[in-house]
């Protein structure tokens, strides 16, 4: 294993888990190690929550659980997970951590895409998603369907967690020079300020006047792990442009758009995408995102790819105009490039995108 700084790659996180730094309860599923992640399974039990927390310094997450827990679920022969409502499921994947390295959570892009809000929580966190170096302990996923509700079982997986090794972020000097030599975003002169502006397309795509997809309210169930089972338009409505390039955002409403900039990430590097600061407007790119060394590259058969955006309004209608900005990418180094790029030789359900909802759905 290199000790060069920069988040890790696949064969790196393999190394972890045969030093006995990620512990597993069953072997590692297909596809579960991704060229720059690691995908996280449920475990055998879920609580029904009163309400979402964090553990804080002093306290394992079990002593919340027991606190403040309304029923257990088992999950191993499937269970419904209601909207609304907030759960927390222990993971099959804990930790031991080498104190060189932390790591940090995120959705599944298919997780974000059905609006399934889930973030990890370590033993005596103070913040989601994050994991102290040199953590050892237990993780869980909290899970609130916000539109849809899920089917999940054990073995479901809806986040993904990094490995980093000290700090590989780059500045605002380092994504100019980056986005010169590999060209990140297919803008002219794009907006760097902490991260790549990434812009919303409302012109219309592949010649139509098709701009995005809202979701529909009291829908079925979806299985989160049956790709191509459901029905389109069971779940969505499209939304197509009629005069102005521009969409009214309802309040509670939730939106799926693309980018207008298609993205690549360069083979050593990997990106994620941050909402836009909120001061701009009243939305916001509800879930930040893992973009793999590759996506959108040539050199893994991309050759661009759009962002989807996941999108909702704040407490108040608001007008979002084409080629406004919503988000930026942030790029971090790799350790070492990954052997295996996003879309070479694994099934990459997002390589070469345009707009385009989750696996879940068939047209």
């Amino acid at each position: 294993m290199s000790q060069n700084r920069g988040i890790l790659p696949a064969h790196e996180i393999e190394a972890l888990h045969g030093a006995g730094a990620i512990r597993i309860a069953a072997p590692f599923a297909t596809g579960q190690v991704q060229p720059a992640s690691l995908d996280l399974r449920l475990g055998s039990r879920a609580w029904r929550m009163r309400a979402s927390f964090l553990p804080g310094p002093e306290r394992p997450v079990s002593a919340r659980i027991e606190a403040l827990a309304l029923h257990e679920i088992d999950l191993t022969q499937g269970a419904v997970l209601e909207t609304g409502c907030v759960y927390i499921a222990e993971l099959m994947e804990s930790l031991a951590l080498p104190a060189e390295i932390a790591a940090s959570a995120n959705p599944k892009s298919s997780t974000g895409r059905i609006d399934v809000f889930t973030r990890v929580i370590a033993d005596r966190a103070h913040e989601f998603d994050q994991i102290e170096a040199g953590y050892d302990g237990k993780l869980y996923a909290e899970i609130s369907p916000r539109t849809f509700p899920v089917l999940v079982r054990s073995g479901s997986r809806l986040s993904q967690v990094r490995f980093r090794r000290g700090q590989a972020r780059l500045d605002d000097q380092g994504h100019l020079d980056l986005h010169k030599r590999e060209k990140l975003v297919t803008s002219a002169e794009p907006s760097i300020s902490g991260g790549v502006a990434v812009s919303v397309d409302l012109a219309g795509f592949d010649g139509s006047t098709l701009i995005g997809y809202r979701a529909k309210r009291h829908t079925g169930l979806i299985d989160v792990d049956k790709p191509a089972a459901h029905a389109m338009l069971d779940f969505w409505e499209p939304i197509h442009r009629h005069g102005r390039a521009d969409l009214v955002l309802d309040p509670g409403e939730f939106y799926i758009l693309a980018s207008k900039e298609a993205v690549r990430v360069p083979p050593d590097h990997a990106a994620e995408m941050t909402p836009f600061d909120p001061l701009v407007g009243e939305f916001r790119v509800h879930y930040a995102g893992f973009f793999d060394p590759g996506f959108g590259a040539a050199e893994a058969g991309g050759a661009g790819a759009r962002a989807v955006l996941e999108v909702r309004s704040h407490d108040v209608p608001f007008i979002l105009e084409d080629g406004q900005i919503v988000g930026r990418l942030v790029y971090e180094k790799m350790a070492e490039t990954p052997r295996t790029l996003y879309g070479a030789d694994l099934k990459s359900n997002y390589q070469a995108q345009g707009l385009k909802l989750s696996k879940h759905f068939r047209a």
